[in-house]
C-alpha cells in the first residue's frame, strides 16, 4: 500500500524460502549496494545488529563502497550527516528498532539541514509481518509500525520493504526522492530477502535521471521584472546569502549575481562558508546584535534587502530582535520569491531568478563604498604576561593563522559558533555547524563524516568539553579510519552556552582527563597524538607538532580556559535568546 510517500509491501512469506546464494549480483543487497554507488556513496555508516547483518554482508561485498562500523547509531547518523555535507548524499545502516529509536536526533538533525540521507534499517524477517508474533528489539507488541511512524515526521519518504516483487521500485523510489527534495529518506529491509535473487535485480541498475526543476517562465519573467523596479530605485541596496543556497545549489548564481550588481554580500550565520569571504564585496555575518563588527549596522540601514535563501529562527534572529522590516525585503527561496508585503511569485527557482535578476540590476555600490568608510580593522589581542592563563580569543587567533584552502571548520554547538563565526574563510576552505537543530555532540560524528568524504581537507574540529562528553566514543573510529583532522577540545568546566541563557548547577559536568581518554581510544593502534595546553606557548608549540611532526596523524588537542572566558557575542545573544525564551504567556 502507499499513502504519501510512505511505501509499504504487502509480505509475501513464500518469497523468503529460496536459499541465500554466494555473491551479490542479481540480488536486492546488491542492487541496493550499487544503487548507493551510483549516487555517490563510497562510504556507509553502520552499527551491526542482528537484522541488518546478511545486508552488510552485500554492501561490504560491492567493490566501490566501504562500510564503517561505528560506535553507536547516533554517531553513524551524524556521520553521515557530515559525509552528506561533504559530497551531497550521505548513507547509513542500523538495525531493527533498537538501532532506528537511537538514531533518529541525527536523521531530524539531517532533515532540518536540508541534507539528502539513505537511513537503511535492517527489518523482520518478511514471515513476521502479519502474524502475531512479538520480536526481539521490540517494545513486546506486534504491530511492527513503532519504528516506522517514529520516521514518518523527519523523512521525506518511507519504504518498507518485505518482498521482493515490487522491492527494485520501492528501493529506488525512495532514493531518488531523497536526492529531489534534499532530505533524508527511510528503507526497512526484511533481513530474509538481501540475498535472493530476483529477476528485477538481474542487471547493472540503470543510473537515475533526475529531471531538473524548470521554473514557470512567465512567473520567472515577473518576479525578475517586479524585483529589479524595487532594487533599482533603492539607494543602498545589500544581499544577503542565508542556508537554503545549499538547497538551491545557488552559490554560484549567488556570487554571479553579486559580481553584476555591485551590493555588498553579508551571509546568515548559518549560511558560513556558503558564501565566498575573498569576495570583494563581502562585509560579514548579519546575524542582528551579534553581526560581524560594521556588518549589521550596513544591513539594517540599508532601504532595500535581497535575503537569499533565509530561516529566519530564534536563533538566528537572536530572540526575535533583528532590526530589518519586510517592506524593505526581498526573500528569495528555493522555489519562491515575496517581494515586501507582497506580491509573491510562486514555482520560480532561486539559479533561474538569480542568473536572470543580474542582467536586470543597475549598478550600485553605494553600500559598499559606506561599509568602506565606516570600517575600522578589528583590534589586536591585548599583550599577554609570560605563562598567563591562555583566553579563547588567543585560541582563535592562532586557529586562524592555520586555514587554509585545504582545511575545513566544524564549530560545535555553544560557544565555538560565535567564535568560528568571527574566522575569515580563506577561498575553499569549507565550514559547517548545525544551527537550525543545534543538537549538542553533533560536531564529533559529523567530524568523522566529512574528513571520510573530503580526503583532499584536513578538518579542524573546534568542540566544547560539555558537547564532547555526548558523542566521544568515535573519536575510535577517527583512528580506524586513519583519519588526520585536528580536535580542539575546549575544556571551560560545562555547558557555556546554556549558562548565558540560564544559569544552574545543571550546566556543570564532571572533568575529565580528555587527553586521557583519547589516548586509552588509542591504545597503541593507528596514528593518535594528544596534548594539553594551558598558556600561549604550549598551544604554540602544540600546533607547530600537530601541523608538522604529525600531521599525518589524528591531533586532540585539550585547551584549559576558565569558565566565564566567552565571545562578547555569545553574552549578547544569550540575554536576547533568554528574554525570547521566558516571555510570559499572552493574557487569555
Amino acid at each position: 500500500m502507499e499513502a504519501g510517500n510512505q511505501i509499504v509491501a504487502a509480505a509475501h512469506p513464500s518469497t523468503a524460502q529460496a536459499p541465500i546464494p554466494a555473491g551479490s549480483s542479481g540480488t536486492l543487497g546488491g542492487h541496493l549496494a550499487r544503487r548507493l554507488v551510483q549516487i555517490g556513496v563510497r562510504d556507509v555508516f553502520s552499527v551491526p545488529g542482528d537484522f541488518n547483518l546478511t545486508l552488510l554482508d552485500h554492501l561490504i561485498a560491492e567493490p566501490e563502497l566501504n562500510v564503517i562500523g561505528c560506535c553507536n547509531e547516533l554517531n553513524a547518523g551524524y556521520a553521515a550527516d557530515g559525509y552528506a555535507r561533504a559530497k551531497g548524499v550521505g548513507a547509513c545502516v542500523v538495525t531493527f528498532t533498537v538501532g532506528g529509536l537511537s538514531i533518529l536526533n541525527a536523521i531530524a538533525g539531517a532533515y532540518s539541514e536540508n541534507l539528502p540521507l539513505i537511513c537503511i534499517v535492517g527489518g523482520p524477517n518478511s514471515n513476521d509481518y502479519g502474524t502475531n508474533r512479538i520480536l526481539h528489539h521490540t517494545i513486546g507488541s506486534p504491530d511492527f509500525s513503532q519504528e516506522l511512524r517514529c520516521f514518518q515526521t523527519i523523512t521525506c519518504i518511507q519504504a518498507v520493504v518485505n518482498n521482493l516483487e515490487d522491492a527494485h521500485e520501492l528501493i529506488d523510489t525512495a532514493i531518488s526522492t531523497a536526492l529531489k527534495e534534499s532530505k533524508p529518506a527511510y528503507i526497512s529491509i526484511s533481513c530474509n530477502l538481501p540475498g535472493i535473487h530476483y529477476p528485477t535485480f538481474a542487471r547493472e541498475p540503470v543510473p537515475f535521471f533526475l529531471a531538473p526543476k524548470i521554473s514557470n517562465q512567465l512567473g520567472l519573467e515577473a518576479a525578475v521584472e517586479a524585483t529589479a523596479e524595487f532594487l533599482n530605485k533603492a539607494v543602498k541596496p545589500i544581499i544577503v546569502g542565508g542556508p537554503k543556497l545549499r538547497v538551491a545549489k545557488a552559490q554560484q548564481a549567488f556570487v554571479e549575481l553579486a559580481d553584476a550588481c555591485g551590493y555588498p554580500i553579508a551571509v546568515m550565520p548559518s549560511a558560513k562558508g556558503l558564501v565566498p569571504e575573498h569576495h570583494p564585496h563581502f562585509i560579514g555575518t548579519y546575524w542582528g546584535a551579534v553581526s560581524t563588527s560594521f556588518c549589521g549596522e550596513i544591513v539594517e540601514s540599508a532601504d532595500a534587502y535581497v535575503f537569499v535563501g533565509p530561516i529566519f529562527n530564534d536563533y538566528s534572529s537572536v530572540g526575535y530582535s533583528l532590526l530589518i522590516k519586510k517592506e524593505k525585503s526581498v526573500v528569495v527561496q528555493p522555489n519562491r520569491v515575496t517581494i515586501g508585503n507582497g506580491p509573491s511569485f510562486g514555482w520560480v527557482f532561486m539559479t533561474d531568478f538569480l542568473t536572470a535578476l543580474a542582467k536586470k540590476l543597475k549598478k550600485n555600490s553605494t553600500a559598499v563604498e559606506n561599509y568602506r568608510r565606516i570600517y575600522v580593522p578589528p583590534g589586536i589581542v591585548l599583550k599577554r604576561e609570560n605563562n598567563e592563563p591562555l583566553r579563547v580569543n588567543i585560541l582563535f587567533k592562532h586557529i586562524q593563522e592555520m586555514l587554509g584552502g585545504d582545511n575545513a571548520v566544524i564549530a560545535e554547538t555553544g560557544d565555538s559558533w560565535f567564535n568560528c563565526q568571527k574566522l575569515h574563510l580563506p577561498e575553499n576552505c569549507g565550514y559547517e555547524f548545525q544551527m537550525q537543530y543545534g543538537s549538542i555532540g553533533w560536531s564529533v560524528g559529523a567530524t568523522l563524516g566529512y574528513a571520510q568524504a573530503a580526503k583532499d581537507k584536513r578538518v579542524i574540529a573546534c568542540i566544547g568539553d560539555g558537547s564532547f562528553q555526548v558523542t566521544a566514543q568515535d573519536v575510535s573510529t577517527m583512528i580506524r579510519c586513519r583519519q588526520r583532522s585536528i580536535i580542539f577540545l575546549i575544556n571551560n568546566g560545562g555547558y557555556t552556552i546554556e549558562v548565558e541563557i540560564h544559569d544552574g548547577p545543571y550546566n556543570v559536568i564532571k572533568n575529565w582527563n580528555y587527553t586521557g581518554l583519547v589516548d586509552a581510544i588509542h591504545n597503541g593502534e593507528g596514528k593518535c597524538w594528544t596534548a594539553k595546553v594551558c598558556t600561549e606557548d604550549q598551544l604554540m608549540e602544540a600546533i607547530a607538532m600537530a601541523t608538522g611532526a604529525h600531521k599525518d596523524s589524528l591531533c586532540f588537542i585539550e585547551v584549559l580556559v576558565h569558565k566565564d572566558d566567552t565571545s562578547k557575542e555569545l553574552l549578547e545573544w544569550g540575554s536576547r535568546v533568554s528574554a525570547a525564551n521566558s516571555r510570559p504567556p499572552n493574557p487569555q
